[in-house]
């Protein structure tokens, strides 16, 4: 099979041609259709500090997909040849504390697959039973590959409750844009979206941001005055990894105000603990998905009418990964899909 490869402790991949995995017992063995690049690829093709202390050169990369069960194992129950799938990449131990408490998502011996096991950037993947998700309704295939990066969305926006609350997004990257949907969809009053890409930014209010900010002129300050917000926002989501958009974020929230922060930052960020404490607000890290949990909200929400697939802006053949991934890094696309046959 072609697969997308880290061939060498440095920069760059190559498309070669590899056996196709085969599945144990307790796998399925996946024909990969379309798959989503994420920001962990880029450090994975670039050959950053993170990801040379973490991905063997060999590995097979990529963790977004969707495709078809062309096999299962002996052992594989309740998901069955020609199931339109998802994956969950995160492969957890089972036998934590957090894991044998359900809260999976928390387990401390998580491996991803892309990363640390071969991933879905090839014509084939397999993966456990247990962390493949069947689309039992209709789904686009390039929508159902981005299932993984929508669950991020969809943890961290749903995290607190934004029912009639003022929302504040920092960062309108394609996580960014579908965690502003899921909040509008849930019934946020007013959904401020800041970035510096004109270009995001627009896709952000086509997609139903209530404003959209420039913050090189502008400010989250300004947004509420042009609102006429008497009070700051209620929760905020964090999803840029910029020090400077948290810290505007801390500044801007009212009393009692809620962050789900999800961008992670370059480095140390130094924070007002003085307004976290006084204005009593609430900062939570989050990570990943809720394994089952938010695949099953995301499931509903898409089942209940939130089309996502204006958050794809670029589609590209796998023989042109060059490209994508060029365009992935320019930091003004929306999500960008890789076709596989």
């Amino acid at each position: 099979m072609l697969a997308l490869v880290k061939t060498q402790a440095g920069p760059g991949l190559e498309l070669l041609d590899v056996p196709v995995p085969e599945p144990g017992p307790s796998d399925v063995l996946i024909r990969v259709a379309s798959t989503g690049i994420c920001g962990t690829d880029l450090h994975i093709e670039s050959w950053d500090a993170w990801a040379a202390a973490r991905v063997a050169p060999g590995r097979v990369v990529g963790h977004e997909f969707s495709g078809k069960v062309v096999e299962v194992g002996s052992a594989v129950t309740d998901v069955h040849v020609d199931d339109v799938v998802s994956g969950e990449g995160h492969l957890v131990c089972g036998r934590c504390r957090a894991c044998r408490a359900g809260r999976r998502h928390l387990c401390i011996n998580t491996i991803g697959i892309g990363v640390q096991a071969d991933g879905c950037f090839a014509e084939y993947v397999v993966l456990p039973a247990s962390n493949v998700w069947v689309h039992r309704q209709p789904v686009d295939l390039d929508v159902a590959a981005i299932f993984d990066p929508f669950g991020n969305a969809v943890h961290t926006a749903l995290t607190f409750p934004c029912l009639g609350e003022d929302v504040l997004v920092t960062g309108a990257g394609p996580i960014g844009l579908m965690a502003a949907m899921v909040v509008r969809h849930a019934g946020a009053r007013n959904v401020v979206v800041t970035d510096l890409s004109e270009r995001r930014l627009a896709l952000a209010e086509q997609l139903g941001a209530t404003l959209a900010v420039d913050v090189r002129t502008s400010s989250a300050a300004e947004a509420q005055r042009a609102l006429g917000m008497r009070e700051g926002f209620d929760v905020g989501l964090e999803m840029s990894g910029s020090a400077a958009a948290l810290q505007d974020m801390i500044a801007s929230m009212t009393h009692g105000g809620r962050i789900a922060a999800l961008g992670l930052p370059a480095g140390d960020v130094s924070i007002d603990m003085a307004t976290v404490v006084l204005n009593m607000l609430t900062i939570k890290g989050i990570y990943g998905r809720e394994m089952y949990e938010t695949w099953y909200a995301m499931d509903v929400l898409t089942q209940a009418g939130l089309d996502i697939s204006g958050v794809i802006t670029d589609r590209f053949d796998s023989t042109e990964h060059e490209a994508a991934f060029a365009t992935a890094r320019d930091g003004a696309s929306g999500k960008v899909v890789m076709r596989w046959g």
